[in-house]
């Protein structure tokens, strides 16, 4: 026996053991480091607050370049920026102190230059006091990136809007106010007026979110923006690469669909994925044809479809510039009253009759007419109670039909 054996020491050890040993190490560490920088990649923390392009973009154009804009921060008077905890909104506010007041709300893509016509005709036709703002996400106004954009947030962002005029008592129940939702909008406003039934005298829903039935969105749809397993970056580069293409370039709804509609009075719908997406595209086969699209508006003095395609350029300049329009677009689909609001609609049936209207385009190809007429009308008492009609055009009518969407908004009213 060894003098180091007789001592009780164990000779050293070496061979492959050891090696072994620090590779596995090794190995779990780099895999570690790689899925953790995997994780961040795909999955990145999202910052509280993202910035409009009032506020990064703007203030670097030159003059020219601010004159080309197709949406301006003085596209509409009685501009303001209203510091929130949420981030900054834009905020428009004009029309006579003492004129009836219409709180405007616009849908899921755009800013409130959908509502351009709708709103201008308000205050110059009746003398009206009109508000509108971009939804946070949109237009002029930050993305609170780290909240769900549904609709807890929008109805504070109303509440918040409201409360920000210096010069009207918005929220004055002895004075309540005139509600307009278009789209995201109308679904945003159905839950507002079943919160504060008190402050709004009367409810106008433009082809509204809330009761679209699942299966439109589709399988594929619905589990690649709701399950959470498509890693955001990903998520945000294919919303981004198909909110640049309008929803005819992979919808039903083109040469043929018109055809169809010509030929045999069918109403053809487009691919799940493209109805979810935007409310400014030129989607109404009916007004897509060289016809339509040169069919002069006397009313606006302008092409019936120009304020229809100076949106649709604007939500491709917004994909560029307005670096929270994405994410904010994604939380909506994922977290928005587009879908299952039943709960909030049946409170309507309890408002005043008369009190509310429902205005939905005959071609729409989001928000179909027929079926609304199936699910929403049961909730909210039936026709007896709601001011309930129809006018032409897709989902794009309070643009390109403005004047007959007033025209069953002033018959809701009374005037």
């Amino acid at each position: 026996m060894s003098v180091i054996d007789r001592a009780g020491l164990a000779p050293a050890q070496t061979g492959s053991g050891d090696n072994t040993g620090l590779i596995v190490a090794a190995t779990v560490v780099a895999t570690v480091a790689l899925l953790s920088l995997f994780n961040r990649l795909l999955w990145p923390t999202q910052p509280k607050r993202i910035r409009s392009p009032l506020h990064t973009v703007l203030p670097t154009l030159s003059q020219d370049e601010h004159d080309k804009l197709v949406y301006k921060p003085d596209s509409f008077p009685g501009a303001r920026d209203v510091e929130t905890p949420y981030g900054c909104m834009r905020v428009y506010e004009w029309g006579p102190l003492d004129g009836d007041k219409v709180l405007f709300v616009h849908g899921i893509t755009t800013s409130c230059m959908t509502l351009t016509k709708l709103a201008h005709t308000l205050v110059a036709e009746k003398g009206c006091r009109v508000m509108l703002f971009d939804l946070f996400g949109r237009g002029f106004s930050d993305n609170p990136a780290d909240l769900p954009h549904d609709a807890r947030l929008y109805t504070t962002q109303m509440l918040l809007a409201l409360a920000s005029s210096p010069d009207v008592a918005w929220t004055d129940p002895a004075r309540p106010f005139k509600l307009v939702g278009y789209s995201l909008g109308g679904g945003i406003a159905v839950h507002f007026a079943g919160t504060f039934p008190h402050l709004v005298s009367s409810l106008v829903l433009l082809a509204p979110a809330g009761l679209i039935r699942p299966e439109s969105f589709g399988v594929l749809t619905r589990a690649v923006f709701t399950s959470g397993l498509v890693p955001p970056r990903l998520l945000k580069w294919i919303t981004k690469k198909r909110l640049r293409k309008p929803i005819r370039a992979n919808s039903t709804r083109g040469a043929a669909a018109a055809a169809a509609v010509s030929h045999n009075g069918t109403k053809p719908k487009p691919d799940p994925v493209s109805a979810s997406l935007t409310e400014a595209a030129d989607t109404d086969p009916l007004l897509s044809s060289p016809a339509a699209a040169n069919d002069w508006d006397d009313e606006y003095g302008e092409p019936r479809t120009a304020l229809e395609q100076r949106v649709m350029r604007y939500v491709h300049w917004q994909l560029s510039h307005h670096e929270g329009f994405v994410t904010a677009f994604m939380s909506s689909i994922r977290d928005a009253p587009l879908i299952g609001q039943e709960e909030a609609w049946r409170k309507l049936a309890r408002r005043e009759r008369g009190t509310t209207a429902v205005i939905l385009g005959h071609g729409d190809e989001i928000i179909d007419p027929d079926e609304y007429a199936v699910d929403a009308l049961p909730l909210v008492g039936g026709r007896e109670r709601v001011h309930w009609s129809m006018v032409p055009g897709g989902h794009d009518f309070p643009m390109t039909y403005a004047r007959e969407t007033l025209r069953e908004m002033y018959a809701a009213w009374g005037w």
